[in-house]
Parts: structure tokens; sequence; C-alpha cells
């Protein structure tokens, strides 16, 4: 019973190996194709692709690395540092707390 069940298995896993080649150039003409008509949409309609979003918070994310690295690598003691970036932490929470309270005060 147990060699019939691992053949069945195996045979399974034959066909579905076998039809996902037999398609794989189909997929790729078709990937391809509507590639080709999403680009010429785009350019009939004039919609030019938006990164503003993408690029900002790849500049964020860059920054933050950078005075991390910064930090870890500056002449402080271990202690100091991280005393500094606990304090830094508070303040940027403090900011974005004040800033969004404005905001919902604004709102009301």
């Amino acid at each position: 019973m147990n060699k019939l069940l691992r053949t069945l298995l195996r045979a399974g896993l034959y066909f579905l190996e076998e039809s996902d080649r037999a398609t794989a150039g189909l997929r790729d003409r078709m990937r391809d194709k509507v590639g080709n008509i999403t680009s010429r949409t785009r350019e009939a309609v004039g919609i030019e692709p938006d990164h503003t979003m993408r690029d900002a918070v790849s500049f964020i994310a860059g920054a933050g690395l950078g005075v991390g690295i910064g930090m870890l690598f500056a002449p402080a003691s271990g202690q100091e540092t991280r005393e500094l970036i606990s304090e830094k932490v508070q303040e940027v929470g403090t900011r974005v707390r004040d800033r969004f309270s404005e905001e919902m005060q604004r709102a009301s």
C-alpha cells in the first residue's frame, strides 16, 4: 500500500511539473503582451508612473540608516550613545504626537 501511494504521488508530481514546463513559453509570451498593453495604455492616456512616495521613503530610510551608523561609530561610550538615541527617539515621537494633535484639532 505504501509503495502504491508513493508511486501515485510521484506520478502526480511528474504531471504537474510537465504541465508547468509545457505552459512556460505561453506564460512568458502572455506576460510580455500584457506588459506591452499596459505601457501602451499609459502612453495613450498620458499617465506617467509616479515614484514620489517610493523615493521619499527610500530617502528617509537612507537618512535614518546613515544617522544610525554614524551614531554607532561615534567616539562616545555605549551608554552615552544609547541615551542620545533614546532622547532623539523621544523627541521625534513628541514632535509627531504634537503634529497629529494639531491636525486633529484643525479637523474638529
